[in-house]
């Protein structure tokens, strides 16, 4: 990805999450109204608790994206969260949009893993094809 592209992304990437975490924090019963009730049985805590830690995390990917900063690590963890949103949401209206976000969360963090992971990916790689 050139390097323009990786900055809009992520920047673009940075206000959405900042952008839920706030809306969130403002409202957390309502987003907690997102959740399946199969999954919202499996909760250790009210709705409003898990909602109001959803909301940190969110604020928190949003920021070190927003800093350029473990962009490589808040994509992975931006990743699996919305891994789970889609898993415990159901399909809704708003499906599509969460699709759209993982897929730019995956792009950013194959674009900013770190080279030493990198390295070490393609030496596995050699190992199992046996080549020296």
């Amino acid at each position: 990805m050139n390097r323009t592209s990786f900055h809009i992304l992520r920047v673009g990437l940075a206000i959405t999450f900042l952008w839920i975490g706030i809306l969130i924090f403002k409202q957390p019963e309502a987003w907690g109204g997102y959740i399946t009730p199969w999954a919202a049985r499996l909760l250790p805590m009210p709705i409003e608790q898990a909602m109001m830690g959803t909301a940190a995390l969110d604020i928190v990917i949003g920021i070190l994206l927003l800093i350029d900063s473990f962009v490589w690590l808040a994509a992975l963890v931006g990743t699996l969260h919305l891994i789970i949103v889609l898993a415990v949401s159901g399909i809704t209206d708003i499906t599509v949009r969460d699709i759209g976000i993982l897929a730019a969360t995956i792009a950013l963090m194959a674009d900013s893993l770190p080279s030493t992971f990198i390295d070490k990916m393609k030496s596995w790689q050699k190992k199992q094809s046996g080549s020296p």
